[in-house]
């Protein structure tokens, strides 16, 4: 079995696949820098209790973060729970992805999975989403090659700069239904134009995207995903929750010594 970890600036995102490479399970916990390897290794153990999967039964691992200080907490922590070493995805892990003009090294290894991740799945050309702290849209041409992408503030990033700068604006969530573009509601204002807004990024960055790449895939995936998605006018995008994880399990199985 093989235990994967997705570690984001916001939330840290685990999984296990058996050994067809089906995934088990995935679970969600809230990042933090700080926490040392004991906490997370008694966090993920409770993980692993609930979903019913046997410490033992774990013989790899393999880890993603673009958080450099949870490298040596989280690798400390696998190492704790399973008797392994993790492999990390970054210099000197082979994942396959081709690159236009960059040192694979240089890109972030959330991007570098995804993409890996979405290939595999859907070919190529494709348009990614993701998601999360911040929003990132990467672009793989027809040749199946990796040819860049764009970086956007996050939603809950943007929600809370805004509450944060002026000060008749309060701290909401982007959560709720019915959302209408014209409201007298200042908190239902504040949500529409979030969740309306990026979704209306989301269909004029596919349109410009297409300009270079044709008729290219969509697929999205973050834990914003899912609110955003709904509001789009672009037909036929892919949401895929676990695109991260099948991209990590990929490049594992690139590396791995059996």
């Amino acid at each position: 079995m093989v235990f994967a970890i997705d570690a984001g600036n916001t939330n840290i995102v685990l999984g296990a696949f058996d050994g067809s490479g089906e995934l088990l399970f995935t679970a969600r916990i809230a990042t933090d820098p700080l926490r040392t390897s004991d906490q997370y290794a008694a966090e993920i153990g409770n993980i692993l209790n609930l979903y019913g999967v046997s410490r033992s039964a774990v013989n790899g691992a393999v880890i993603s973060t673009v958080v450099p200080a949870l490298i040596t907490s989280l690798g400390a922590a696998i190492k704790l729970l399973f008797g392994i070493e993790p492999m990390t995805v970054g210099k000197g892990i082979k994942s396959g992805l081709k690159i236009n003009g960059l040192d694979e090294s240089a890109i972030g290894a959330d991007l570098v999975c995804g993409a890996v991740g979405a290939i595999k799945k859907y070919g190529s050309p494709l348009i990614i989403f993701d998601f999360g702290t911040a929003t990132t849209i990467t672009a793989v041409d027809k040749d199946g090659v990796f040819i860049g992408g764009s970086i956007i503030p996050g939603v809950m990033i943007s929600l809370r700069a805004l509450s944060s700068s002026a000060a008749l604006l309060q701290d909401i969530s982007p959560d709720g239904s019915d959302i209408s573009p014209i409201s007298l509601d200042t908190a239902e204002c504040m949500r529409s134009g979030s969740l309306l807004g990026t979704a209306s990024m989301m269909d004029g960055m596919i349109e410009r995207f297409r300009e270079k790449l044709g008729d290219a895939k969509v697929v999205a995936t973050g834990g914003l995903a899912g609110l955003i998605v709904p509001y789009c006018r672009t037909e036929g995008i892919i949401r895929d929750d676990r695109l991260l994880l099948d991209g990590l399990y990929e490049i594992y199985q690139k590396n791995a010594s059996f």
